[in-house]
């Protein structure tokens, strides 16, 4: 109909957010490359995801506008693709934006040829041109001539980049063998850029990259660096006391735009929670220090809260934005504060997480919104407050309980409620580990649910694994990442209860 463009029919809730457009998106498929072949025109590719502030923008700029789809129909076949259910378009464009820009990201925006050359890419357009960033309704006009007057550059351009990325790949499968010295060039590395003051390493925006943790805790196992150690011990600190940090729910946002962590872009996703806790169980096992194994339940028990499915999978990805505004939800104002908990209890969690009147951060201060944040460790908070730390730690869970129960009554982000076989496999490992690790029958049981559901929904007949699962249907081919986090979490699986079955999928799967 006249509503709705093909997207309505595919089952990504990334690609029907965009069915009712008026571009008149494809998805990747024969169909849409058949049809650029037929019109002679080029392909306009573009990849997002659901939590992409980006995406949202220029979806809400461009895609929602009549005048820039009007255009784009006019000059281009427009393919859509969700990069959650197809990273190997992703990681193939992804290496052409880069190749083409020295840098990358999404919403990621491809031209190319109708036999699949791409000879423009980028990634957010505004609708009109702003500063040096040039604007749709600038651009496809300017494409559009180019494709009809000077095509032969065009394409001349397309096939030499297409040579560069095939030469790259070649080069890339002949590697070898893994030197003996590279862990410890790769501490030296990490050493180089780590941050002694806040954590971390290089400058904003900094991502939790939890196997860099994990890489210097092996490494200070076998090495017995203590340097190594204790870089992975404080930035792991740092991230669980920052904004990034949910202080009030749990989880971790998924990167913080600044270098101390305070003021993250507030999607959640699914893989990160799941390789953090691998992170802080691998801290508490070389430190025995329960502080870590305090923050794996945390981000566990959210998950199992939020992102579970009722019949046994992980969903995806909160959204950063909520009524429209990024972070609304996760945000908290004095007033506010003074309403829910009494002046005496505001005033000890506006000291603690500190919050101040008029804001505590750049977009926070039209609003005089804050993102509570911990920059004293427990046992300094504890002397300054004469309490002792059981106390104080007794007193925070208190107030963030009561504040928690309000935020719920918000209206929520929403939730990208795929279930996705290779983050499942993640996550599976995460549980089944802590369930392990920490003798803990609750997260062993939703270990094993959510690979009874794997096992039962994304794996064919033939023994091959599907890569998603939405609303009681399972399509898309598995690839590499399916299958090595699958048997990643099957094999945590059989180290937790030693019940052969995993073991055996495993074995089955690895063929």
């Amino acid at each position: 109909g006249e509503l709705w463009n093909r997207l309505v029919f595919e089952g990504s809730p990334y690609l029907l957010q965009h069915a009712a457009n008026p571009v008149d998106w494809y998805p990747w498929g024969e169909e849409a490359f058949t049809k650029a072949k037929e019109l002679d025109k080029p392909i306009f590719l573009s990849i997002g995801y659901t939590t992409c502030h980006w995406c949202h923008v220029m979806e809400h700029e461009s895609f929602e506008n009549d005048e820039v789809a009007g255009i784009m129909n006019d000059a281009f076949v427009c393919i859509k693709v969700d990069r959650e259910e197809r990273p190997d378009i992703d990681n193939v464009y992804m290496e052409v934006t880069q190749m083409m820009n020295n840098r990358g990201g999404w919403p990621m925006t491809v031209i190319m040829t109708p036999d699949k050359q791409p000879f423009f890419t980028g990634t957010y357009f505004p609708k009109t041109s702003r500063g040096r960033r040039i604007g749709m309704m600038e651009l496809i006009p300017k494409v559009k001539n180019m494709w009809q007057s000077n095509r032969d550059s065009l394409i001349t351009d397309a096939s030499n980049l297409t040579r560069r990325l095939q030469r790259n790949q070649t080069n890339r499968s002949s590697a070898g063998e893994i030197s003996q010295n590279v862990a410890p060039q790769a501490f030296s590395a990490f050493s180089n850029r780590y941050d002694e003051k806040q954590g971390g390493f290089g400058k904003a925006p900094k991502f939790p990259k939890a196997h860099d943790y994990s890489f210097l805790i092996k490494y200070w196992k076998k090495t017995g660096t203590s340097h190594a150690l204790s870089m992975a011990e404080h930035s792991l600190k740092s991230m669980r006391n920052g904004g990034m940090y949910d202080q009030v729910g749990f989880g971790f946002h998924r990167y913080s735009t600044d270098a101390r962590w305070l003021v993250p872009h507030f999607e959640k996703m699914l893989y990160d929670q799941a390789i953090l806790v691998q992170a802080y169980l691998d801290a508490y096992q070389a430190t025995g220090d329960s502080y870590y194994s305090t923050v794996a339940k945390e981000i566990l028990d959210y998950v199992l809260r939020d992102m579970t499915a009722p019949e046994g999978g992980f969903y995806s990805a909160e959204d950063a934005d909520s009524e429209g505004e990024e972070g609304k939800f996760y945000v908290w104002n004095v007033n506010e504060l003074k309403g829910i908990l009494g002046e005496n209890d505001a005033n000890f969690y506006q000291e603690v997480f500190n919050i101040r009147t008029g804001g505590n951060w750049n977009e926070g201060y039209r609003h005089k919104t804050n993102i509570p944040h911990l920059t004293k460790n427990i046992s300094q908070l504890a002397s300054e407050f004469n309490l002792t730390e059981k106390q104080l730690t007794e007193r925070i869970e208190i107030i963030r309980t009561k504040l928690f129960n309000v935020r719920e009554d918000r209206v929520h982000p929403q939730k990208d409620d795929k279930i996705l076989t290779d983050w499942n496999g993640l996550m599976i490992a995460a549980m089944a580990r802590a369930g392990a690790v920490l003798n803990n029958k609750k997260y062993a049981d939703a270990a094993i649910n959510a690979m009874d559901f794997i096992l039962e929904n994304l794996m064919k007949k033939d023994g091959a694994l599907m890569k998603r699962h939405r609303n009681g249907n399972s399509g898309l081919t598995g690839v590499l990442d399916d299958y090595a986090f699958t048997i990643w979490a099957l094999i945590e699986l059989y180290e937790m209860n030693y019940d052969e079955k995993y073991l055996e999928v495993a074995m089955d799967l690895s063929e």
